[in-house]
């Protein structure tokens, strides 16, 4: 199993913003000299604590900054940007990671967003499928493209001269695109299908209950099946809410107190999706009253902390219930302590990751 980061990050609306975007950089950074092999972050506009506003541009500022880990957009919220602004501004990304880059989309989840791009009322969904076409049909095709649909028209015919560049869009390294991924929220899931049989690969979030990130799986292995090609459980990438520490009391302490940064994640989030009338990814079955969807009930479920035996031992319980995949993607919150917060990742890669990965290949063997 590969260890990725993912990081759709909310911070105290205390925190200076400045310090915020250095710690989510040096995040970053720090997974990319542990091993992390991907890394992907979340934008949002109108969202204070969410305040990365655009996650191409802060993987931008991260192309020297890294070597080896590949960068992720997560995601770029399509119905809120003009799918030709899109294409060449992730097409010149994937040219200054050389090659790195892994193209994360969907329709954008936060509401104040759709709001204020004027899309609030719109069927954002076919909006999405609209926009990630163009994006696609501008890389994979000459211009001057002629693109008619039902929310973008987008065309450089009567401006296109080619002998010097004008009215061309700039295509990705990677040919004929970086590989595309999708978060994955609603239980059941059939935007899973949809991308699977497009060749796309799912992320399924860390804000799920293990029950309905287990319904992801058979929704892509549907989705395969109608491309006609294998489910494999490499390409699943699944996130998860760890903290690791040297000792039970330090991660106890950092994970549980009221001040701790993963109840201040999860309170957030969960008032945003219940008042949004989504507080069923919450809970374990879908009749279970709104009102049992407490913040304690969600952390004791959701967070994952401990010393990295006892983190270890969780993960491996958490793949047993949801089944195999092929990369945790270990989500990233604030860093209230800073120490405590690079620790954590350190202990994840080099001490958390070796285990579980020992006991998934001696269970192999075991079964053979």
């Amino acid at each position: 199993m590969n260890l990725g980061f993912f990081t759709m990050p909310i911070h105290p609306l205390s925190k200076d913003w400045r310090v915020a975007l250095r710690e989510d950089r040096e995040a970053f950074i720090l997974a990319d000299r542990l091993g992390y092999t991907e890394g992907y972050v979340g934008e949002h506009v109108t969202d204070l604590a969410e305040n990365i506003t655009s996650c191409a541009m802060f993987i931008a500022s991260l192309a020297d900054a890294t070597k080896q880990i590949r960068l992720g957009t997560g995601t770029v919220n399509l119905p809120n940007a003009h799918p030709a602004q899109v294409a060449a501004n992730l097409a010149m990304l994937d040219h200054m990671l050389d090659g790195r880059l892994i193209f994360g989309i969907s329709p954008g989840g936060l509401l104040s967003d759709a709001e204020i791009f004027g899309n609030l009322d719109a069927n954002r969904n076919e909006m999405f499928l609209e926009a990630i076409n163009h994006v696609l049909a501008l890389w994979m095709t000459d211009p001057p493209y002629d693109l008619d649909g039902k929310h973008w028209k987008i065309s450089t015919r009567r401006t296109l001269l080619t002998e010097i560049g004008q009215g061309v869009v700039g295509k990705p390294l990677q040919r004929p695109h970086p590989p595309i991924v999708v978060t994955a929220v609603a239980p059941h899931s059939k935007g899973v299908t949809e991308a699977a049989a497009r060749g796309w690969e799912p992320i399924s979030a860390n804000f799920l209950m293990p029950v309905w990130v287990k319904s992801h799986w058979p929704k892509y292995v549907e989705g395969c099946q109608k491309a006609g090609r294998p489910a494999n459980a490499a390409n699943w990438r699944v996130a998860k809410s760890i903290f690791v520490a040297d000792d039970e009391k330090t991660a106890r302490d950092y994970a549980t107190a009221a001040t701790s940064p993963y109840r201040q994640y999860y309170g957030s989030l969960v008032t945003k999706l219940v008042k949004n009338g989504r507080a069923e990814l919450f809970k374990t079955s879908r009749d279970m009253p709104d009102s049992a969807v407490t913040l304690d009930y969600v952390c004791d479920r959701l967070v994952i902390w401990g010393t990295p035996d006892k983190v270890a031992d969780q993960l491996l319980a958490f793949r047993d219930e949801i089944g195999d995949f092929g990369t945790l993607l270990y989500a990233g919150h604030d860093w209230a302590d800073a120490e405590l917060g690079r620790r954590s990742m350190v202990l994840m890669a080099e001490e958390v990751m070796p285990k579980v990965n020992a006991a998934i290949a001696a269970s192999k063997r075991a079964s053979k």
